[in-house]
């Protein structure tokens, strides 16, 4: 179930991580006096969108999801504009903006890909994507604390979190995986869990929340790419034209966001 998924995808991703600083003798501090910033941006980084993008994901294609959760630059560049100090909204993020959002409102009309069935599932994904920016936001409010320290706490709290939720509503002691299957879960905690928020948290904390999310301009190449490939998942002329639209305004949005307002 998706709770499940993503408990064990933040467990299998603290191990690494709580390893590398057990390695450099870097104290991880989840339970100190700032406990309180870990554990909330555990939820909103964490927990919150791993759950709700697993179980949107349960009914809608993969291509479809890469291209929605590639809305996180642009949803970063309109919250930084009101949140941060030194990333201000300006006229080419704007269009970049409008355009990266027009596309996204274009997919919803591919009744081939989103139905009555799955439109709900399609705005979970988008509306997890969000909490990444949100969680991006609140990061930044503890940037002076080492990269791993800051990694390894959020994740042993998303671990907290989770755990007895998992246990107590999906019981997956009942649960019999294969064996590609756990193998695909653990990749994804260690890798796309453990190892990716090190790097995110490290670009964030050096470049600043609108530049981090520019990874999202990879979201729909690939996964367009891969669900094609890997699962013979069917690539409409929206998709195509939505996956454009989106790349195209984050495109707009990087390059807005390298002119200064002064």
């Amino acid at each position: 179930g998706p709770l499940t998924i993503a408990f064990l995808r933040i467990f299998f991703g603290a191990i690494p991580v709580i390893l590398l600083c057990y390695i450099k003798k870097i104290r991880i501090e989840a339970f100190s006096k700032d406990w309180y910033w870990f554990a909330t941006i555990g939820v909103i980084n964490l927990v919150i969108p791993f759950f709700l993008i697993a179980y949107g994901v349960k009914e809608v294609q993969s291509n479809l999801a890469a291209i929605l959760m590639a809305s996180t630059p642009l949803t970063a560049a309109g919250l930084a504009h009101f949140f941060t100090k030194n990333e201000k909204i300006n006229l080419i993020k704007s269009i970049g903006v409008l355009i990266g959002f027009s596309g996204i409102i274009f997919l919803f009309s591919d009744n081939i890909l989103i139905n009555k069935n799955n439109i709900f599932s399609a705005f979970l994904i988008l509306f997890g994507s969000c909490f990444y920016v949100i969680g991006g936001l609140l990061t930044l409010k503890i940037s002076n604390k080492k990269n791993e320290n800051v990694t390894a706490s959020i994740l042993i709290w998303g671990t907290l979190v989770l755990m007895p939720i998992s246990l107590l509503i999906e019981q997956p002691w009942n649960l019999n995986p294969r064996l590609d299957s756990t193998l695909s879960l653990v990749y994804l905690g260690v890798f796309s869990t453990g190892v990716a928020w090190l790097l995110r948290f490290y670009i964030l904390k050096h470049n600043g929340l609108v530049f981090q999310a520019q990874v999202a301009y990879l979201i729909p190449i690939f996964g367009v790419i891969l669900g094609f490939l890997i699962l013979n998942e069917a690539i409409t002329s929206k998709v195509i034209i939505s996956m454009i639209a989106v790349i195209i305004g984050i495109y707009i949005v990087k390059r807005g966001s390298k002119i200064k307002i002064v």
